[in-house]
This record gives C-alpha cells, sequence and structure tokens, in this order.
C-alpha cells in the first residue's frame, strides 16, 4: 500500500524510529507491517500516525497521482524541445520529495537520461545508463521500450550509428506505441549512407509528428528527407533549393534558429557537390554566424566555409591559414578528434605540403573516418588517394582505394 510508504519516507525524513512514531498508537511490529503494506489498519491509526508527522496523508497521495501527469508532460515537451518548458518541469520534479518512492521513479530515472542528451551530459547520460541495466528487469514493457530509444539516441550522440539501429530496431511497437524513434533511426540510417532506409523511417516519423502537431520535428524530419532526394543524380536542383528556402522561412517564422544553420549547412553542401564553391561559401558562414563556437556543428560548416573559400580562391592564404588555426584550437580545446583531423589536413592543403597531406589522409584520416562510420569522408577520401596514388605510380594502394570505393558503390 502507498500509504505505508509514504509513512516511512516522512519518518525517516524526520529521523523518528519506528518505536518512537508508534509510540501511544501502535506496535512496532504493527507500524513495520503497515510500512511494508503488510496489514489493513483502521483510518484512526492512519490519521493518529500522520498527524504525529505533521503531514495531511490525503493531500500526499495527490501528489503522487499529480507526479505521472507531470512526468507525462515532460516527456511530451522533450519530445516537441519546448526547452523553456522542460526547464520549469525539472526544478517541480526536482521539489518533488515523493517522486523517488512511487511507482514511477524508473521512469523519471529515463527521462533524466534524455533530459542530459538534450544538454549534450554523454558521461552523465551514459552514468544514469549502466544504473538502469541494473534493474532492467523491474521496467514495464513501456519503459524497457522507453529505454532501448533513449539509449538509441545516446549512440546516435556518441556516432555509433550501428549500435543505435541494432538497439532502435529491437523496440516492440505493440508494446510502446510511440513512433518517434522512426525518426531516430532515420538518423542513423542518414549517417550510414543508407538514403532508402532513412527515407523510409523519415516517412513513417513524418506522419507522426503531423498528427501531433509537433511542428519543429516536422521540419527536421522534412530537412532529411530533403537530403536523401539530393543525392539522387535526377533530382531537380532548382526545386530542391526552393523546398530548403521554404523550410527556412519556416524557421524565421517560428524563431527555429538551430534548424536554420542547420538548413543553411544542408544547403551549403548541395551547392558545395555542384562546385559551386562562392555561393557554397557564404551560406557556410551564415550558419556559422548563428551557432555556438564550440560546438561540433559549427566547427562542421566551419570546414566547409574554409575548403570552399580554398577551393574558389576567395580569401588570401594568411587569411586561410588564421582561420584553420582557429578551428584546430577550438576542436583540440573541445576535445574533438574528428575536426582536428580535418583542421590538420587543412593545413597541410593551404600551405601546399601534398605529400604530407595525402600522408595524414591516408594514415590517420580515413582509418578514422572509417572507424567512425563516417561514409561522406569515407568516399571523398578513397577518391582523392586513388588519383594520387595513380599519379605517383604507386598501383598496389591505387588499387585498394578503387576496389574499396568500388564494393562501397556495390554496396
Amino acid at each position: 500500500m502507498i500509504e505505508g510508504n509514504i509513512i516511512k519516507f516522512y519518518r525517516e525524513k524526520a529521523n523518528l524510529t519506528q518505536k518512537e512514531l508508534g509510540s501511544g498508537i501502535c506496535s512496532v511490529t504493527h507500524l513495520s507491517k503497515i510500512e511494508r503494506g503488510l496489514t489493513e489498519y483502521s483510518s484512526e491509526t492512519i490519521l493518529h500516525i500522520a498527524n504525529r508527522l505533521g503531514i495531511d496523508l490525503e493531500k500526499e497521495l495527490e501528489k503522487l497521482c499529480d507526479i505521472k501527469e507531470l512526468l507525462d508532460r515532460w516527456h511530451e515537451v522533450m519530445i516537441k524541445e519546448g526547452l523553456p518548458e522542460v526547464e520549469v518541469i525539472k526544478i517541480e520534479l526536482d521539489h518533488s520529495p515523493l517522486l523517488h518512492i512511487s511507482t514511477y521513479k524508473h521512469f523519471y530515472r529515463l527521462l533524466q537520461i534524455r533530459y542530459e542528451l538534450i544538454h549534450y551530459n554523454l558521461d552523465r547520460a551514459h552514468e544514469i545508463i549502466k544504473d538502469i541495466r541494473k534493474i532492467e528487469f523491474h521496467l514495464s514493457d513501456y519503459e524497457r521500450n522507453l529505454f532501448k530509444q533513449i539509449v538509441g539516441m545516446y549512440y546516435i550522440s556518441n556516432s555509433d550509428y550501428v549500435k543505435a539501429i541494432d538497439t532502435l530496431k529491437t523496440i516492440k511497437q505493440n508494446e510502446y506505441n510511440n513512433p518517434e524513434h522512426y525518426y531516430h533511426l532515420a538518423v542513423a540510417y542518414h549517417n550510414l549512407n543508407s538514403q532508402i532506409m532513412c527515407y523510409h523511417y523519415a516517412e513513417k516519423a513524418l506522419n507522426f509528428f503531423k498528427k501531433s502537431n509537433n511542428f519543429l520535428k516536422v521540419i527536421d524530419t522534412e530537412m532529411l528527407m530533403l537530403i536523401q532526394l539530393q543525392y539522387d543524380q535526377h533530382h531537380d536542383f532548382k526545386r530542391t533549393v526552393k523546398q530548403y528556402e521554404a523550410l527556412i522561412e519556416s524557421c524565421v517564422t517560428c524563431n527555429a534558429i538551430r534548424r536554420k544553420s542547420k538548413l543553411l549547412h544542408n544547403l551549403a553542401f548541395l551547392y558545395y557537390v555542384r562546385k559551386n564553391y562562392k555561393k557554397a561559401s557564404e551560406l557556410y558562414k551564415e550558419s556559422c554566424s548563428i551557432k555556438n563556437k564550440k560546438s561540433r556543428e559549427y566547427l562542421l560548416s566551419f570546414e566547409g566555409y574554409i575548403r570552399c573559400s580554398f577551393e574558389a580562391d576567395l580569401v588570401s592564404k594568411a587569411k586561410l591559414l588564421q582561420l584553420t588555426n582557429e578551428g584546430l584550437r577550438i576542436a583540440t580545446e573541445t576535445h574533438q578528434e574528428l575536426f582536428m583531423i580535418l583542421f590538420n589536413l587543412l593545413l597541410d592543403l593551404i600551405n601546399g605540403r601534398q605529400d604530407q597531406y595525402y600522408h595524414y589522409l591516408y594514415t590517420e584520416g580515413l582509418p578514422y573516418y572509417r572507424k567512425y562510420g563516417f561514409v561522406y569522408l569515407v568516399q571523398r577520401s578513397e577518391k582523392e588517394l586513388f588519383h594520387y596514388f595513380y599519379k605517383k605510380n604507386e598501383v598496389e594502394k591505387a588499387l585498394e582505394m578503387a576496389y574499396l570505393s568500388f564494393n562501397e558503390d556495390e554496396g
């Protein structure tokens, strides 16, 4: 009985023994059974115990009922990314002393992981995941599937897309009924360059987000679907650009600055692959201007801006080196190994150290891209290295790159 849990909680909070609390009301044995929910009790007995503790038991029971409603709301606003309300509800939950004795304590811990992921506290999220794994058998069917989704999100945050897919695909929809995880599957497949699977799951997610009026996630999903279409050699470039511009305008309307920066970056990449480096550099620069300089997203656009500026000879060599060293400094300070590699490569490229560039790409860059599944960088690097080794008459290495590139295209 939950009343017993409430009594035990407030007794321990007041530093009272069972003997002290029950004195003149009931025996220690009877109070112990009440706290463990093993016996019936009279309303008079429970009233005396509550009065001695200074609590209104009915109000405490109401608080417990409110906790589930509050947790559901917290989950909903995290899905919709209503960040100000996420923080407000967290504060309210932090001031709910009965939360940790309620039947929803595991649900709360699961949502805590998601909260930490929102704030990129991956180490803290991992600690809670390890704790949950120890008591996973106590989770309800819904909680077990929610845990799988959140662990999948954690793997995506760590760029471990294969593990994310393996985990997310074990979710049992008939037990969970939360199609949001289709979006995370789409993101994972996108990062593994699997356009068909990405588009498939993105469509499923889009239907869910539209039905639940989750406008921001509709933008995210439509952006993801646009990216898949641009890999089609026969796609209508002008139409795709107009679709991007419409989504950017939608972001302006709803003040979705982070999403606008992503759309600008993706549109820049669209121009980059068409070798319109001037337009791409302008869009990368605009994307950088509205991003946190220490974020992965900023460094991604910043590297794109420098590379395009170099390709189109838009700024002086001295300026390029200054910008590249700035990017390398940020990457080093924030321990972002991918960008440390990318900016070191740019330094060799800008300085005309061709042999050093390709040696570093072959020995450091390409192995790292392969290890962490950066498919586009793998493919770009293999093509660069093939042409380099072919010109150098290093036949075996050239054939190695050709073989790998061919098998990836076939896959």
